[in-house]
């Protein structure tokens, strides 16, 4: 999507085009709160920030003027809970996408806090946040020989029961390693003995996981899979009926969504309640919403996401995850978060 373009003024005086987003995803490419979180709420308050586009190479501004929303993706988002005022304060809504998982043992993860502190800090930020602002992603499902389906069942439940009372919903998503270069480079790389899901493996743990959510009654929802499964729907992780239940008091932003409001009806004279639209969204002030199409086009095939735009960059999470997409090794990415250290606060990360 083209967002509006302003133009801005940067700290050595110069005059720039900027796009100014309403809503920011901070960030699909790196872990923002858990390593830029200091970095990205001084930007937010001078007002703009630079960003590198991954295909091109070429340097751009991003202009927060018009942001009423953003999306945080994290796996340790503990850093972003000395911020929250900052954003209530400036009447900016958002989300958390928490990817919550838990491979401790296999040491698939190594740059995260332990299991139980990020459960710590799920809570936490439910607490200040309120429920449903943080959802909980177990991202990606990967199997290798050490790691079965039956594995990952144990270890979604142990986190799971957890996490009743402070979640709505679990995201999920299989490892596709032969689809992701960078995956399988890292993986082999890595020496980890990856084994690829089929789609009959892929069926039958969305099954048992269907069984096993019965007792907690969570949301169930894929990210960006071709495949659909009874009992799960595919999710939409920057999603516009999320923002509109959060955030419909913020005309701004609900123009951006081509919102629509009505009445919620009253009931006939036999007390029925007449049907609402299929995508209609209840709030609680006794109205319901509808939307148009925002999907952001410029996503993978099977992503449900609304437009936003991408903050972060590639090749600086410094998580050293050993299936990791977004970085081309582990030492080019803590170099970068080196450099970014001796000077925290420039236009950009790297």
């Amino acid at each position: 999507m083209a967002w509006e373009k302003v133009k801005i003024q940067r700290e050595n005086g110069e005059w720039v085009e900027a796009q100014a987003p309403v809503i920011v995803s901070a960030s699909r490419s790196t872990d923002i709160p858990a390593f830029y979180s200091n970095w990205f709420f001084h930007r937010l308050k001078v007002g703009y920030s630079a960003w590198t586009n991954p295909f091109n190479g070429v340097k751009s501004y991003v202009s927060y003027k018009d942001t009423r929303f953003i999306v945080f993706w994290s796996k340790n988002p503990a850093p972003l809970i000395s911020h929250i005022d900052y954003l209530k304060e400036h009447n900016i809504g958002c989300y958390i996408q928490y990817s919550l998982n838990d491979y401790e043992n296999e040491r698939l993860e190594r740059g995260v806090p332990s299991l139980n502190s990020r459960i710590d800090t799920f809570k936490k930020l439910v607490e200040q946040l309120g429920k449903g602002h943080v959802i909980w992603r177990f991202d990606p499902l990967l199997l290798t020989t050490d790691i079965t389906p039956e594995l990952l069942l144990q270890k979604i439940e142990n986190i799971g029961d957890k996490l009743q009372g402070y979640t709505e919903k679990l995201v999920f998503s299989f490892a596709d390693i032969l689809t992701y270069r960078k995956v399988k480079s890292n993986l082999e790389k890595n020496h980890i003995p990856y084994i690829d899901w089929t789609e009959e493996m892929m069926q039958d743990f969305a099954n048992k996981l269907v069984l096993l959510n019965k007792k907690w009654n969570y949301e169930l929802a894929t990210c960006g899979e071709k495949l659909s499964f009874e009992g799960v729907t595919h999710n939409h992780c920057i999603d516009d009926n999320l923002i509109i239940r959060f955030a419909f008091n913020d005309k701004k932003l609900m123009d951006f969504l081509k919102v629509k409001t009505y009445p919620m009806p009253n009931a006939d004279i036999f007390g029925e309640i007449p049907s609402l639209p299929n995508d209609a969204i209840i709030l609680p002030n006794g109205t319901y919403a509808t939307h148009g199409n925002n999907q952001d086009k410029g996503q993978r095939q099977f992503c449900g996401c609304i437009n936003s735009k991408d903050i972060g960059e590639y090749n600086t999470c410094p998580h050293l995850c050993e299936y990791c997409y977004a970085n081309t090794s582990k030492e080019i990415a803590l170099n970068n978060y080196r450099q970014y250290s001796k000077e925290r606060t420039k236009e950009s990360i790297v």
